[in-house]
């Protein structure tokens, strides 16, 4: 029932940052400052889970030690306050399919830092391991087709007015320049690079401090503070930060309740649950949904390389997730016979027992304790 539910989260996950692209472009859109947003969204959710991290987790929790609060620091720097400053920034040269394509850069960073810290394998002399290498060359195939191929003629919709009345030159039929776009390009794939880092990190200190509410609060809590002493340096006019029953309140609450508070929680346990790359490869979902979306919402266009670099990537996830599933599957294997030797070895006669060999069931524990 858990691996359900595990799938449950990961999509729910990209639902929510489909929307969120969505509703943070038109805010931006409607001149929203771009670190004013990040400030309110991580402030909304720092106000929206406290009382449930206390009510929850607080008496369980395992102590904080001074290094767990300095690596907290440092991934709510590194992963909710320049990702997302970076992310917002982009979206003002760019599109939300744009974010959504670049976003599927995720998987690429997020397997190769996750093979260097030794959270995943990866064997090019295996059929498993060829698979996923190719969906991820697929996923990074496609994201580069959507950022720099837009083909002729763009697609367009039978819906010629958008539900959210904003103008931008992306929902006004006129593409944007060159110069703007490939900045907007190179400040997304900062960002998710910085993104994956975070996904890598945070996967590693859900195995040291398992208590993910007090985990993700807190993260919010530092980011809030950061994302303040940012945005307060570059914006002092106080009008800027006022909201009103409009596009902005809804953005920064959505992103503030919705991402920063449930969808960065079931990563997080996602990501104790089966490390990071699991997580990572659902990211093409991310652009099929957000594509969709901007299209009704926006009344942005469709481009023919948004339709070819969409089939790379739902290519490319299913590669990975096959050859996920087919070594977890090795491995369940290998772990069954090891156990298996480990009761057959408890049942001999002791004295058939080598004097200095390794008892069989701790091999058993150690081939399982990552299964």
């Amino acid at each position: 029932m858990e691996g359900y539910k595990l799938y449950l989260a990961a999509v729910s996950v990209q639902v929510f940052h489909s929307i969120m692209h969505i509703v943070s472009k038109a805010a931006i859109d409607d001149g929203f400052k771009t670190y004013i947003l990040v400030f309110y969204r991580q402030a909304i959710a720092t106000v929206f889970l406290a009382p449930i991290t206390i009510f929850l987790e607080w008496k369980s929790a395992p102590p904080l030690t001074v290094m767990t609060f300095v690596k907290m620091c440092i991934l709510s720097l590194l992963g909710f306050t320049l990702t997302w400053n970076l992310n917002n920034m982009a979206l003002r040269y760019t599109s939300a399919p744009l974010a959504a394509a670049i976003n599927n850069t995720i998987p690429v960073s997020t397997f190769f830092l996750a093979v260097l810290f030794r959270m995943e394998n990866f064997n090019l002399k295996t059929v498993p391991g060829i698979s996923k290498f190719a969906g991820i060359a697929l996923c990074l195939g496609g994201s580069a087709t959507i950022a720099f191929y837009h083909g002729a003629p763009y697609l367009k919709l039978l819906v010629h007015h958008h539900l959210l009345k904003i103008h931008s030159p992306q929902n006004t039929g006129h593409a944007p320049s060159s110069t703007t776009w490939v900045k907007g390009v190179l400040l997304m794939f900062l960002a998710y690079i910085l993104w994956s880092s975070w996904l890598v990190l945070q996967g590693c200190l859900s195995k040291s401090y398992p208590s993910t509410l007090i985990s993700i609060n807190l993260q919010n809590f530092f980011g809030g503070i950061f994302s303040f002493i940012i945005a307060i340096y570059l914006e002092r006019d106080f009008d800027e930060w006022k909201l009103g029953w409009n596009v902005r309140l809804l953005s920064a609450a959505y992103c503030g309740i919705m991402v920063n508070g449930v969808g960065f929680n079931l990563i997080a346990w996602v990501l104790r649950k089966k490390g990071p790359l699991f997580q990572a490869i659902w990211v093409p979902l991310v652009l099929l949904f957000t594509t969709c979306f901007s299209a009704v919402f926006l009344g942005e266009i469709i481009s023919l390389g948004s339709v070819v670099g969409a089939v790379l990537l739902v290519m490319g996830l299913h590669c990975v997730l096959w050859g996920k599933i087919k070594e977890q599957s090795k491995e369940t294997e290998n772990c069954s016979s090891t156990v298996h030797l480990a009761q057959i070895s408890q049942t001999a006669p002791k004295d058939e027992i080598q004097v200095g060999s390794t008892p069989k069931h701790s091999l058993a524990q150690n081939a399982c304790s990552y299964v």
